[in-house]
This record gives C-alpha cells, structure tokens and sequence, in this order.
C-alpha cells in the first residue's frame, strides 16, 4: 500500500462516522387525534386555513401557555416560525417531510418552543425517533378558520413594506375559493377554473370505505345530483377522499343538502357487510380510478 493510500485510510479510520437516520413509514400519520380527517384534509385539500393548538400538560410545564397556530402553509413552506411575542406557529404543507408527518410535526413544534421569540427556526429533515403529534398536544376537534389569503401570517404593519406586499400578492394569487362545509366533517367545496369540486376525506377504515362506496356505485348512488359526476378518489394519509365534480355555478351553500344526502346513503352502506357481485365488480373499477398523495 502506497504511503498515500496509507494516510488517507487513517484519515478516514480517525474521523467521526455520520449516524444513519433510519426512516420509517407511518401509513395513518394522524390516526388517534380526534379529527383525523380534518388533519388530513388541512394538508391536503385546503389552502389557506389556520387552527389554535394546545400543548400538552407536560410542555405547557416546561413552556408556559403558549400560543400556538397550525397554518395549512407558512411563508416559503417552513415548517414552523415564531413571533417576537412568543407565538408559534406550525405549518402542514412543507417542502421536505419523512415517512411519519406526526413526527416531523412534531420535531417542528418543540424545535419553535425551544427557539427564541422572533428568531428562524431550524427544523430537522429528518429528526428520527422522537415525540409526535399525538404525545405534544392536549387533542380535541380542531377550530379551523378559513381565509381569503394568508394576511394571518403577518405580524401588524409588515404589509406596508414593498416586497412584502409583493410576496403576499403573489401567495394569495394561487388561493382559489374553499368553503368548508357542514354537511360532513372534513368535506370541502372548492371552484377551479372551468369546474367546481367537493371533497370529502372519509374517517373510516379505508377497505370498509371502500366496500360501501362499492355498494353504492353499483346501485347508482354515487353522484351529488343532476350535472354533477363522480370523478374517482384519493388516498391520503391511510384515508380514502372521493371527489365530484360540479358545474361552476351554483356556489357551496347549494351542495350542503345533497352531501348530506349522499351521508346518510354512504353511512348506510357502510353498516353493510355484504358485496355481492355487482358491488364487487363497481369495487374494481373505482380502484382502477385511485389516486395515492401520501
């Protein structure tokens, strides 16, 4: 061996060896919360929306009663920002994410208490083992308010500055109109152009969602009504979201009664334990038409 290759082996042999973060996959990220769905549909179907967090008794101990927001997006999609005031707040749609978003979530939160008010956060890629969502919150439904735009991340005055105001313009430019609606948790109607859609993140288990959408689309009881089409579904986060398209026009208020309808048809199906073999025949064909996100 050269005295080269010599020195360059001890080199390596002397210098620290890079842990290896193994990551994981966690299916149903959001599972054990108490809206897992609404969780769901934050991350991925609504663009501008924000809700109050509460910590869990244990860092409200180490923290104090923080004020902390869960935002759909952040400026540049960080993961988590603080204010000089002392507030967190926590972003669902980011960049960069491991295969278990309650973890990541998490690791944002506790790296946003442990920062200064006021200061950048900085937040693992890939933080490894570790608390998640489900260990740093005191769970209970989510109050989600909808917004236009995301004027909710400015502190007061900051719009008044120049690039600001350009940046926020240009955030809000890609907000198309969202409603959340009443008829059903985690339903959303949306208008795009050219067409209008709902969406509805289901909270069941995906096969039993599955089986009963089966059920009804071989009996014909998949649409909202007339002009409306059953356009196929998504899986997110473990959770099955079917999705209808509309015309433009009427607005949201009018697809409240028909998804409440289309509720009660699918809550029916649901409580059904049989596929015969029309169902079983609907069921193949709505698979051929699934999406996965996440």
């Amino acid at each position: 061996m050269s005295k080269r290759r010599r020195n360059t082996q001890s080199a390596a042999d002397a210098a620290p060896k890079r842990q290896k973060v193994r990551d994981i996959f966690v299916h149903r990220p959001f599972e054990g919360l108490a809206d897992e769905p609404e969780w769901v549909a934050l991350r991925e179907l609504v663009p501008a929306a924000s809700a109050p967090l509460r910590l869990a008794p244990d860092l409200v101990e180490k923290y104090g009663e923080r004020s902390v927001t869960l935002a759909t997006v952040l400026p540049m999609a960080w993961p988590a920002m603080t204010r000089p005031d002392g507030r967190v707040f926590i972003g669902l749609q980011r960049h960069i994410q491991s295969g278990d978003v309650s973890r990541d979530l998490a690791a944002a939160l506790l790296s946003a208490l442990d920062t200064t008010p006021g200061s950048t956060v900085s937040v693992p890629a890939l933080p490894g083992p570790g608390p998640r969502l489900q260990d740093v919150l005191a769970d209970g439904p989510l109050e989600i308010t909808m917004h236009d735009g995301f004027e909710f991340w400015l502190e007061e005055g900051a719009a008044d500055d120049p690039s600001v105001k350009a940046s926020l313009e240009r955030a809000n430019a890609s907000v198309y109109p969202t409603v959340r609606l009443a008829a059903a948790p985690a339903a959303y109607w949306c208008r795009v152009p050219e067409k209008s859609h709902v969406r509805w993140v289901l909270p069941d288990n995906e096969d039993a969602a599955l089986n009963a959408l089966a059920r009804l689309s071989a009996a014909g009881e998949l649409k909202l009504g007339e002009e409306t089409k059953f356009a196929g579904m998504f899986r997110a986060h473990g959770l099955l979201t079917p999705v209808w398209d509309l015309p433009v026009e009427p607005a949201a208020a009018e697809w409240e009664s028909p998804l409440a309808d289309f509720a009660k048809r699918y809550a029916e199906a649901l409580a059904d334990d049989t596929l015969d073999g029309a169902a079983r025949r609907a069921k193949q064909g709505l698979l051929g038409r699934q999406l996965t996100l996440r």
